[in-house]
């Protein structure tokens, strides 16, 4: 789908504990810093829909497993993937692309690192059932 990207991150495993490459400033979908936050979500609850006109996420799972499915309204289209340590990936949402996303396990975390800093007046939201998918 246009304007999203999915790559696929480093992660060393170490005896003491394993370490988890997230984002570099040359990476591809690398657009510029705002802020970064954690977020979770239980099991079987979704959250969404939302769309930034102005900011690029980029979401990493390092606990747990996330159902994330983003709809593109011009073209009609779904996108979805399912991130987790076994299927370590950082997932890039281009501004004006809807999102929502779905707990797996009973732990789920979100690392977003987001563009700009959160701003509610770049952000539209709509209840999960106005947008129609199969969860």
């Amino acid at each position: 789908m246009d304007g999203v990207i999915l790559t696929s991150l480093k992660k060393i495993v170490h005896p003491k504990g394993d370490i988890f490459h997230a984002m570099k400033q040359s990476d591809l979908g690398f657009n510029g810093f705002g802020e970064a936050y954690f977020s979770n979500i239980k099991k079987d609850a979704i959250k969404g829909w939302k769309k930034h006109t102005l900011m690029t996420l980029n979401l990493i799972v390092p606990i747990g497993r996330i159902k994330f499915v983003i709809y593109d309204a011009k073209n009609q289209d779904f996108f979805t993937t399912i991130l987790s340590q076994d299927n370590y990936k950082r997932l890039t949402i281009s501004p004006n692309l809807w999102f929502a996303f779905k707990g797996l396990e009973q732990t789920n975390m979100i690392l977003n690192l987001a563009s700009i800093e959160h701003n509610p007046q770049e952000t539209e939201t709509k209840k999960v059932d106005e947008i129609t998918y199969e969860w």
